[in-house]
């Protein structure tokens, strides 16, 4: 059977995966040397605070107001997530995912209510607003726009 040619455009996509992951990676690996949690705990906390605010990110004038580093997202306006859509966004047993929140409940990092869980603003470890890891963030979203640059992706027109 005959190669498939590769063209142009599966080249640049096997750049930016090799560069995209290596973001995700190195983001991992500060939450990891940040915090002194089980991995899967640490990605079941940020699962949740990602769909807590997803309706934030998705409202400019929510996502005005709770932009600067001085303010929070009140635990009334985040959106909860079930139990059961964690499991199926992170791809975990329903049980696996159980046993997590539970504990984490338990540590006072997710609240549970009508809507879902939700990741307290007022969790001891500042989860969902760490400086520190906000201003990492920043460095490795330059290295990423930078190597992407490099390879000749400006903007979404260029994939």
């Amino acid at each position: 059977m005959p190669s498939r040619k590769l063209s142009r455009s599966d080249d640049r996509r096997r750049a930016v995966s090799r560069h995209t992951l290596s973001y995700t990676l190195c983001s991992i690996s500060e939450l990891f040397r940040h915090y002194d949690f089980d991995p899967l705990d640490l990605l079941v906390v940020h699962a949740v605070l990602n769909a807590n605010v997803v309706q934030i990110m998705k409202s400019p004038e929510l996502d005005e107001r709770y932009k600067s580093v001085e303010a929070v997202e009140p635990d009334t306006i985040k959106q909860g997530i079930s139990r059961a859509a964690l499991s199926r966004f992170l791809n975990l047993p329903l049980e696996t995912v159980r046993r997590r929140v539970d504990r984490l409940k338990r540590r006072k990092i997710l609240l549970e209510g009508s809507e879902g869980l939700i990741v307290s603003e007022s969790n001891m470890h500042k989860f969902g607003n760490n400086h520190e890891l906000q201003s990492i963030n920043m460095v490795l979203v330059k290295k990423l726009l930078r190597d992407l640059r490099q390879i000749g992706v400006s903007g979404p027109d260029d994939l």
